[in-house]
């Protein structure tokens, strides 16, 4: 695994890098062929200490007629913008990762429930054991990938903008950076909901907390 810092380039091997990117979102971008051409989907993912399980119709459709055909899993967070004196030095902080290779298409009825379970609760801890779980028609139904944790790659930019030590100094403009902090809300339950029923313990204790 490779992985660039702050403003420079440093290749180097950080596994606690990659578990801390994949562990501090749930939405990831699946790049795929289909019929010859690239496409790139959001969806949900989740992980154990070896696998990145990816939910994957598109995926699964296009596997299932190539199976050694390899995928591209990316997961980025932003940070912030970074504002330089001069266009040409503006950047974003961020930290991204991005997970390569030939996947499986879970089958065993077992594998898939323990993947979903791991997906599930990566989003939504506690989940899992409140709602319903999949029957074997769902199960049936649902496409999921194990992807492993190997062959991955980090990339991080954070820090000031890169032009303050530059003549662009001398122009009198302000540079720095703008933070980006996305925080859950509060719950907003379904309008159908009948009166009483109100959100368990594990979604309202989300609110109010930092998400990436």
């Amino acid at each position: 695994m490779t992985h660039t810092d702050d403003h420079r380039t440093l290749p180097r091997t950080d596994r606690a890098d990659l578990e801390a990117i994949l562990d501090a979102g749930f939405l990831c971008h699946l790049g795929v062929m289909v019929d010859g051409a690239p496409v790139v989907v959001p969806t949900v993912y989740g992980r154990d200490a070896r696998w990145l399980y990816v939910h994957g119709t598109v995926a699964g459709r296009s596997l299932a007629a190539d199976p050694g055909a390899a995928v591209c899993v990316t997961v980025t967070h932003v940070d912030g913008l970074v504002l330089a004196r001069s266009v040409f030095e503006h950047g974003v902080n961020y930290r991204s990762a991005m997970v390569h290779g030939v996947p499986r298409v879970l089958t065993d009825e077992d594998e898939k429930l323990e993947g979903l379970r791991r997906l599930t609760e990566h989003a939504t801890p506690g989940q899992w054991t409140y709602a319903r779980q999949p029957n074997r028609k769902e199960l049936a139904a649902t496409t999921l990938l194990a992807l492993s944790l190997e062959e991955a790659s980090v990339q991080i930019r954070s820090g000031a903008p890169d032009d303050g030590a530059s003549a662009d100094a001398e122009l009198g403009l302000w540079a720095g950076t703008l933070p980006l902090n996305g925080r859950w809300g509060a719950p907003t339950a379904d309008p159908l909901l009948p009166v009483g029923i109100t959100a368990p313990a594990h979604i309202v204790a989300r609110a109010g907390t930092r998400q990436g």
